[in-house]
Order: structure tokens, then C-alpha cells, then sequence
């Protein structure tokens, strides 16, 4: 098997295992795509996770979907990112078909209902887990700016309930001012 056979089939069976087991929505399949790709494969570095998971939440519809196009075309193109869409959506369809098939079984079971609630608990950690590492990413750059937007954007969004499609608009209008003097300033060294 070539080189690029061996890579697509890496990168779906990745996607379709973390998506398998991956429940409580899109931020809980971050940390485990970090695993693998970045730990694991080695195929992108913390950085480019941080910055792909960045644009996938800020990008409209499912994070986890957002996320595997995304870290696929970085790895693979085109071919990569419908490869990771297979891998990353098939998992969920099939569960969800064979629950809606026995739904009213379920619907109804105290231990199922049990069941879920306790893995609600494990979602909460994955989740604060998710963004300690993050956070902790981002101080150890010791960037101020960073730094700063990190702890506005808490208090803006918590305590003065700002509209979040407003936060990532500045966000995003900041992050690319200081692109821009980074860039400027690299230009003036030169």
C-alpha cells in the first residue's frame, strides 16, 4: 500500500475511533484529536491544533465536523477533509440509527438514564480539561495581548452577557492587527 492510501486510511480510522467514542459534544473530540494527531501522529504541532480548533469553533455548524475537515485538509487536501468528514460522521449516524430504532426501550430504562447522566460527569472533565490545556498554551507564550484577550473575553461574555458573535468578530479584527505588526516588524528587522 502507497504511502497516501496508508495516510487516508490513518486519518479515517482515526476520525471514525475518536468519533465513536467521543460523547458530549464537539469540544469533548478536541482533546482526543490532539491526542492522536498532534502526540500521536505528530502530523501537526500544538500551535496549529490550537489555531485549527480556533477557526473551527468560530466557523458555523458542529465543531467536531469543523475540527476533522480541517485538521483532514491540513494533512491530506480535499481528499483528506472528505475522508475525515466520512470518519468523523458515520460513527454518530449509526448510533443515533440504532437508538432511534429501540427508542422507546430506552426512552423509559432507568439504568440507560443513569448511564447518561454519569456521563455527563465525564464530559464536564473532558471539557475543563480542554480548557486548562488550552489556557495554559496560551500563558506559556507569555504574550500579553493573549494574555489580556483571554481574561476580557471570560468577563465580557460572563458578567456583561456580550453577544459572542460580537466577542469573535473583535477577536478576529485583533488577532489579525497584531498579525499585521507582527509581520510589520519582522519587515523592519529585515
Amino acid at each position: 500500500m502507497n504511502e497516501k492510501l496508508r495516510r487516508y486510511l490513518s486519518l479515517f480510522i482515526s476520525t471514525f475511533k475518536i468519533s465513536a467514542f467521543t460523547f458530549g459534544g464537539g469540544f469533548v473530540i478536541i482533546p482526543l484529536m490532539r491526542k492522536q494527531f498532534v502526540h500521536n501522529l505528530k502530523w501537526i504541532d500544538d500551535e496549529e491544533m490550537l489555531d485549527l480548533t480556533a477557526i473551527a469553533q468560530s466557523s458555523p455548524g458542529a465543531i467536531a465536523v469543523n475540527a476533522s475537515i480541517l485538521i483532514g485538509y491540513k494533512v491530506a487536501g480535499i481528499p483528506g477533509a472528505l475522508i475525515s468528514i466520512l470518519g468523523t460522521v458515520l460513527p454518530p449516524f449509526i448510533i443515533i440509527s440504532v437508538i432511534s430504532h429501540f427508542y422507546i426501550a430506552f426512552r423509559d430504562n432507568r439504568y440507560v438514564s443513569l448511564l447518561m447522566a454519569g456521563m455527563l460527569i465525564g464530559v464536564a472533565a473532558v471539557i475543563a480539561d480542554l480548557v486548562i490545556s488550552m489556557a495554559w498554551d496560551i500563558l506559556k507564550k507569555k504574550r500579553m495581548l493573549q494574555i489580556s484577550m483571554l481574561v476580557l473575553s471570560f468577563i465580557l461574555v460572563e458578567f456583561l452577557n456580550l453577544n459572542i458573535i460580537i466577542l469573535i468578530l473583535i477577536a478576529g479584527l485583533v488577532g489579525y492587527l497584531d498579525y499585521l505588526m507582527q509581520r510589520r516588524g519582522k519587515n523592519d528587522l529585515s
